[in-house]
């Protein structure tokens, strides 16, 4: 009998895994998964300042979703990668950027659990100009929310980013 290679030999754990990879796959077949609907719980305890005025909540539950969106960071490019020197502008177009990829997922603003804004520069006078674009983006359903300063961006002249977490039905 010829020696089998060990390209064409599986070991006994490569066997479990993969069978174990293939199970999973398999109950994620959307033919067969059986939906729910996403609810998302505002948790902003007592004892914690009330943070709805700058646009966030300290904490979401997200229960019932089968499926998580991880959006990208959605900067302030318009359609043809032009940016505005403009920060309040550069936020109003990476909020519409971020309307415009739940719409392409099929979500909903209210189904967004968690967002990260990061801002090149940050000072608090900033604070405004974000927070009326998220409760204009979000309403009453405030994600959780982490503001991170940072000196500079991934592209030159880029002022803000904001990514998001999304649990779909």
């Amino acid at each position: 009998m010829a020696p089998v290679s060990k390209e064409k030999r599986m070991s006994p754990l490569k066997t479990i895994l993969s069978a174990g990879v293939l199970t999973i796959m398999s109950s994620l077949n959307p033919a067969t998964a059986q939906e729910a609907n996403v609810k998302l719980t505002i948790v902003n305890p007592k004892g914690l300042y009330d943070p709805a005025p700058n646009g966030y909540s300290h904490a979401v539950i997200a229960t019932g979703g089968r499926r998580i969106v991880m959006v990208a960071g959605q900067g302030g490019e318009d359609e043809s990668g032009t940016l505005s020197p403009r920060f309040a502008d550069q936020v109003q177009q990476a909020y519409s950027n971020l309307r415009r990829v739940l719409e392409a997922v099929g979500a909903r603003p209210e189904q967004v659990a968690k967002i990260t804004t990061y801002v090149a520069g940050y000072d608090p006078s900033l604070l405004p100009v974000m927070t009326e674009h998220v409760q204009a983006t979000f309403g009453a359903a405030l994600p959780a929310q982490t503001l991170v300063p940072v000196p500079r961006l991934a592209l030159d002249g880029m002022l803000f980013e904001v990514d998001a977490v999304v649990m779909l039905d």
